[in-house]
């Protein structure tokens, strides 16, 4: 039987979503309890791969298991033997054909900044802190730049190994509001794409954050983006900002 499964976690404590021999990963909780569960190793597919230190409000994966559970105890079972910063929120029955990576047609992913003087400790395991005033108006009116399909080796890590570098973005804004508990501005960053390469989003963010600061401007975004040159973009934002929140299908 085939089932979807809906995840999210606190990524502080892992080292990325894919099984590693002797580091705590996403991939290989799951197929460690899954395995418990079905008497067998099993496979664990995820929409993606997260890097170290980046969360999930809602990553999706599959699993193929020998033993029928109705997706209710399934739940229940990986739940009762899963750390409490990774937790299945839903299973569902899924149709043998389905696959949680190459079946999603767009991914979304969220960052999130808090730009003030003082950063709140509820919220430094999952947003930035930027202590300098951003012009959150540049910042928008250059992320209008990134719209589109492009190739994005500028933008992505040198050591990718995805053969083609085009992607779809369909949707690249912020949102501002006023967080009560960080008693600050809180900055969302929002990218949805039909696929994402390494370090994409973190290298666009890092990008724009440099707009806001004034110390990067449109041009060079756009002769980044033409050239594919890395030095042209800015660097990387750090990990923690960034979430993976929401995987679409049809």
């Amino acid at each position: 039987m085939n089932y979807k499964l809906l995840i999210q976690y606190d990524g502080t404590d892992f080292h990325g979503w894919q099984r590693q021999e002797s580091d705590r990963t996403i991939q290989g909780e799951l197929e460690r309890v899954l395995g418990i569960l079905d008497g067998r190793e099993v496979s664990v597919i995820g929409s993606g791969r997260t890097d170290a230190g980046v969360h999930a409000e809602g990553q999706v994966a599959n699993v193929v298991l020998s033993k029928n559970f109705t997706p209710e105890k399934l739940r229940a079972a990986i739940n009762g033997n899963l750390w409490r910063d990774i937790r299945i929120m839903n299973v569902e029955y899924a149709a043998d054909e389905f696959h949680a990576r190459f079946s999603a047609k767009k991914k979304t992913y969220i960052y999130r900044i808090v730009n003030a003087h003082v950063m709140s400790p509820f919220w430094r395991r999952f947003a930035l802190h930027e202590s300098t005033p951003l012009d959150v108006n540049a910042m928008r009116s250059a992320s209008r730049l990134l719209l589109g399909e492009h190739d994005w080796t500028a933008f992505s890590a040198a050591q990718s190994d995805a053969e083609n570098r085009v992607r779809n973005v369909s949707d690249c804004g912020f949102e501002t509001s006023w967080d009560d508990r960080a008693c600050a501005m809180l900055i969302e960053f929002r990218i949805t794409a039909n696929g994402f390469l390494r370090y994409m989003v973190r290298s666009i963010v890092g990008t724009l954050l440099e707009v806001g600061l004034g110390t990067r401007d449109s041009d060079t975004i756009q002769t980044a983006l033409v050239s594919g040159d890395r030095t042209l973009a800015g660097r990387t934002a750090p990990p923690h900002g960034l979430c993976l929140h929401r995987v679409e299908y049809d």
